[in-house]
């Protein structure tokens, strides 16, 4: 009985190194107004940036301006990066399984059911965030249909071959991609899709810049060269069908959040150098399964 209890205990906590323990403990502790305050326009929390033109009316002052007009711009310039990345998940039915590999608080999961109808499955590894995005699901009514599990993306334990779709959304500087994309690849049906939008660093450029580094010690991650992408992927049988530079589309996000007082984090202007001096790349990259 001893062995079971211990057993049972265990299989609680995602199979992760001593780095992964580390970042779930910054996502478990995390309430950065940034993330919250825009999820609670709609329900939908998202933990990455946004794309698109901002709505400059948003600062004027005056009736119908301030503080909640800026959070609510932010909020649909990141809804339009979600709704970008499921348009690309290819041809799903209400049938069909998606994987959100480090789901977060779950608002990509959401994204792509009410799009295509279809069961999600969402991945962190911090407790805190499956509890809250499966409590959301239920609110929604669609906790049939969209889970989330505190698991590792590395190791899901999900079934081999039984997801049509599966994608990233600003996690993959948490793992090696080798690893992460021998996992999609397993999940991933043949001619399954994977997408991911992610920040990475310009090969062109050089060396990991300064600024680069700045944001690896802010978030507690390892921002991958570009090049390397192209190459995981090809280790692991994904290949790439469509790849989109989206840098020049967030930086007028990034230049909303700075004179967003309320939600500042100090890691804007990091990452508007970095977008400018062209050593950081915001890159859409699509991939089919074969």
């Amino acid at each position: 009985m001893t062995i079971t209890n211990t057993e049972t205990t265990a299989a609680s906590v995602p199979s992760q190194s001593t780095y992964q323990s580390r970042v779930a403990e910054y996502w478990n502790a995390e309430e950065n107004p940034v993330n919250l305050e825009l999820g609670k326009i709609d329900d939908l929390y998202h933990h990455h940036y946004g794309i698109g033109a901002v709505d400059r009316s948003a600062l004027d002052e005056g009736p119908g301006s301030g503080p909640d007009r800026i959070t609510a711009e932010l909020h649909r310039l990141e809804q339009a990066q979600a709704d970008l990345l499921a348009s690309r998940l290819g041809d799903l039915s209400p049938t069909d399984r998606v994987f959100d590999a480090g789901c977060g608080r779950g608002g990509g999961s959401v994204v792509a059911h009410l799009r295509y109808g279809c069961h999600a499955d969402g991945v962190t590894l911090s407790r805190k965030q499956a509890d809250f995005a499966n409590e959301q699901a239920r609110k929604r009514g669609i906790d049939d249909k969209v889970r989330y599990h505190h698991r590792n993306m590395l190791d899901t334990g999900l079934e081999s071959g039984a997801y049509a779709a599966s994608w990233n959304n600003e996690s993959t500087m948490y793992v090696e991609l080798d690893l992460l994309f021998a996992e999609h690849a397993r999940l991933l049906r043949r001619g399954g899709r994977y997408v991911t939008i992610t920040g990475c660093y310009n090969d062109a450029y050089g060396r990991a810049s300064r600024e680069v580094s700045l944001i690896n010690a802010h978030y507690i991650c390892d921002i991958h060269p570009r090049s390397e992408y192209f190459r995981a992927m090809a280790r692991n049988r994904l290949v790439p069908v469509h790849v989109e530079d989206l840098t020049a589309d967030t930086i007028p996000y990034w230049e909303l959040r700075q004179e967003a007082g309320h939600l500042v984090t100090g890691i804007e202007e990091t990452f508007l150098n970095a977008y400018r001096n062209g050593s950081f790349q915001y890159l859409l990259i699509v991939a089919d399964r074969v």
